[in-house]
């Protein structure tokens, strides 16, 4: 199989851009805004080889999984931009429900539910299954290149990783990456659509909160040597995760590793 848009961001006029194997995709859809790609581009590989994650973690790829970035130039400051992960997050949840319950239904099973992990994971019960790299540049003009990386587990997941990983294989989905590619285009038209430079977050907040995973339980998080502890509240209107302390305080946290229900006693120590 080879790698196609799906039909709706094929019409709303997105490109693409396929490869067999490169180092990073979000490397090369931010090198194609140094030299003036404007966007908006998909980058997509049978095999990546250098891939990252978030703290420069390493992010395997073997062949078969999914590895890819969209770019997309826009006038936004920074904060707006960062708030495209969580329509990035919609997307994809979207589109993984959508080709389990497909597959589910070729072979008389029930299909999969997902949830979304704040800040940048998609989860299959308590296992990760994807993951969302957000990064930008400015570029001519002082526009904004926001290039939004995904990396699926659809064959295979990587071992001893700081949260235990799972692949679509593993859980009994037999979809090929090319089939998850086409379905996550169409996925992310429709919530870029939505999110419409910062101005729909606000819808994109609310569907986020409804696929959220651990709200309301105990969370804890670990950022620059220090950790916070409560419930997971809420995200606000910048997306940074609320968490309500024993002491009935509200905390915004906008960057750290999360860790809830039984695992934030283990995470915080």
């Amino acid at each position: 199989m080879t790698f196609t848009l799906g039909p709706r961001a094929a019409s709303a006029g997105y490109r693409l851009k396929a490869f067999d194997r490169i180092g990073s995709t979000n490397a090369e859809a931010l090198s194609g805004a140094r030299g003036g790609d404007a966007g908006p581009t998909w980058f997509v590989t049978s095999e990546q080889t250098a891939g990252r994650g978030r703290r420069l973690r390493s992010w395997a790829s073997p062949r078969g999984n999914l590895a890819c970035s969209v770019l997309e130039v826009m006038d936004v400051v920074p904060a707006i931009a960062a708030t495209l992960g969580f329509a990035a997050g919609l997307a994809l949840e979207a589109a993984l429900r959508r080709v389990s319950v497909e597959a589910a239904m070729r072979a008389g099973a029930a299909g999969l539910q997902f949830s979304l992990k704040w800040p940048n994971d998609v989860l299959a019960g308590r296992q990760k299954l994807a993951g969302i790299l957000l990064e930008a540049e400015t570029v001519a003009s002082n526009r904004l290149a926001v290039v939004v990386g995904i990396g699926t587990n659809v064959v295979a997941a990587p071992e001893g990783t700081p949260m235990p990983a799972t692949s679509l294989r593993a859980l009994g989905i037999d979809i090929s990456a090319e089939e998850l590619f086409s379905a996550f285009t169409d996925g992310w038209t429709e919530y870029r659509g939505i999110w419409d430079n910062g101005r729909g977050f606000a819808a994109i907040r609310n569907a986020w909160l409804e696929r959220a995973a651990g709200l309301g339980q105990a969370v804890a998080i670990k950022s620059a040597g220090t950790t916070i502890e409560g419930t997971f509240d809420t995200i606000d209107e910048q997306g940074c995760l609320i968490v309500r302390t024993k002491a009935g305080q509200l905390v915004p946290i906008n960057a750290g590793d999360v860790y809830f229900g039984s695992a934030a006693s283990a995470g915080a120590g």
